[in-house]
């Protein structure tokens, strides 16, 4: 009897302990961020690898179309971590329609981040353009000082799929040939730019966001509050707006669980639970 009992405990112990090893090379075969971006350019700049580990290259546009500007390092860039600045203080801009052509070889969800900065003009409607991608236009009328005010960090965020040779862009289908092709579109007000760009496998939440914005976050509220007093035209107002501006960056507050190495620990604690008690009855018979 006591032998039965034994091997019973170690049979639990030994269940414990590989669910602990199962859970454990789950969380190493999980890719990193920096594994699952698979296209990251630095515009207008050199090479730079930034605090999450993506691996910017240096433009590869550089001698062959627009023109590169450093004109924002002199100036410290809002929302942004200090090592990272330069991704905005860098640019390529064009006096024409311009983009970059990224190659997918495989299907699945995908996110593109645009990463831009207004660090030359001091008020809205002096610099407006539109983002396509594969003809789709993922962002419309964007006027970077409107939308965060001067040397101030802006991340546009387009999630997009790739499946059985089709793409699909904010409810918009078509063909795809391998390619993604991000450009940047003329305007009727200045030209059209970019700072730096990645594309990476994954969701929205799986995209790290800006440092928070006091003044932009209080002018956020205050079109809320502005709309909820409206009524049914300010519904009317919320569904135009979101309809021209569906994907907007914004702070996000760390997640105080992606350090959290408690399930890891929950095996462990089983097996103990089980076998202190089971060795405790085995020593009194």
């Amino acid at each position: 009897m006591r032998r039965v009992t034994v091997r019973c405990v170690w049979r639990i112990v030994f269940a414990a302990l590989w669910l602990l090893v199962e859970e454990c090379r789950t969380e190493s075969a999980a890719p990193s961020l920096a594994e699952r971006v698979i296209w990251a350019v630095n515009a207008g700049g050199d090479a730079h690898t930034d605090v999450h580990g993506i691996h910017f290259k240096k433009d590869p546009l550089e001698g062959k179309l627009g023109k590169a500007s450093d004109y924002g390092v002199r100036l410290p860039i809002l929302r942004s971590s200090p090592e990272d600045q330069i991704l905005y203080q860098t640019e390529r801009y064009n006096e024409d329609t311009f983009g970059y052509e990224v190659p997918i070889r495989e299907e699945g969800d995908y996110i593109l981040v645009l990463k831009f900065s207004e660090v030359y003009f001091a008020q809205s409607q002096q610099k407006v353009f539109d983002v396509r991608v594969n003809g789709h236009v993922v962002v419309k009328d964007l006027d970077i000082f409107d939308r965060v005010g001067h040397s101030t960090a802006h991340d546009e965020i387009v999630p997009l799929s790739v499946k059985r040779g089709k793409l699909s862009v904010h409810g918009e289908v078509s063909t795809f040939n391998g390619k993604l092709a991000v450009e940047f579109v003329k305007g009727y007000y200045d030209n059209p730019k970019i700072c730096a760009l990645y594309v990476m496998k994954g969701k929205l939440e799986d995209v790290p966001k800006l440092q928070p914005h006091p003044g932009l976050e209080k002018r956020e509220d205050e079109e809320e509050e502005e709309e909820e007093g409206e009524g049914g035209e300010g519904e009317k107002k919320t569904t135009s707006t979101s309809s021209k501006n569906p994907v907007r960056s914004g702070p996000r507050t760390p997640n105080p669980y992606a350090t959290d190495n408690s399930s890891l620990m929950f095996p462990i604690l089983v097996a103990f639970g089980v076998f202190i008690p089971t060795l405790f009855c085995l020593c009194r018979l």
